[in-house]
């Protein structure tokens, strides 16, 4: 897929032109996330991206480990809703700049902001079990205080950009919902281990221990978004079958 618009757009806009031919049908299900990967030629993120767009505009219904199923040939307003950045990709942006943005913090982080941050570790701890819109509040400064820790404006600007576009977009705030219901919240011990790192001083460890929070967060929530869980169950059992009754008739 080519353009200058986003991909998850694209593939978007492409489903929902098959759905209004009728090619799905309502009611019936859509390719797997593999299969429509493999199609178009993007990542399995983009198309859950896509299909977040597509169950906005009420076009299909996303029952959980069954699949994604055509609702309707036209989004209920007339026309696509809005569209801003994908959540998935959003993630890969704050991998790549909070990254860095670690990186220089390491090097410049006083004992202050650590304490700081070791308090706001433990209040998202508190907060968990109670009150997870507190504790993902809790999460937003942790990581806009490491921005701040570099002592530089436009680091800082930059980081704080990324979780107002998390907090605008609609496709992103429809997949913090899904998590939440599945039981997403911030993980302690990796924003610990993130403190410990930018306690040594070591600007690669910090960088590696933001990266691999960011690249858990990401597999986190396709793990709990995923849709497919029972038809591929479906699908390995049907096959185990086949197996068996091969090798008794043999």
């Amino acid at each position: 897929m080519a353009g200058t618009r986003r991909l998850y757009e694209q593939l978007a806009q492409a489903l929902a032109a098959q759905i209004a031919a009728g090619q799905p049908r309502v009611g019936d299900r859509l390719p797997s996330e593999r299969v429509l990967a493999q199609t178009f030629a993007v990542s399995r993120p983009t198309v859950r991206e896509a299909v977040l767009a597509l169950e906005l505009d009420g076009l299909v219904e996303v029952r959980m480990g069954s699949g994604v199923y055509v609702r309707a040939r036209q989004p209920e307003g007339g026309a696509a809703g809005e569209t801003d950045i994908g959540p998935f990709e959003l993630l890969e942006a704050r991998q790549a700049i909070e990254g860095e943005a670690c990186a220089m913090a390491a090097r410049r982080i006083t004992s202050d902001t650590i304490r700081l941050l070791r308090a706001l570790v433990e209040e998202m701890e508190n907060e968990n079990p109670h009150d997870v819109i507190m504790s993902e509040d809790a999460d937003r400064r942790f990581h806009i205080a490491i921005a701040e820790a570099t002592g530089n404006s436009a680091m800082s600007q930059a980081v704080r950009a990324l979780w107002d576009a998390r907090d605008r977009s609609p496709q992103t705030r429809l997949l913090s919902q899904k998590g939440r219901a599945a039981g997403v919240k911030p993980c302690i011990h990796e924003h610990a281990s993130i403190v410990d790192a930018l306690a040594t001083g070591d600007p690669a460890a910090a960088t590696a221990a933001m990266r691999d929070h960011l690249t858990r967060v990401m597999a986190t929530l396709l793990d709990a978004t995923e849709t497919e869980a029972m038809e591929e169950a479906r699908a390995r059992i049907a096959e185990q079958r086949k197996r068996y009754m091969a090798e008794t008739r043999g």
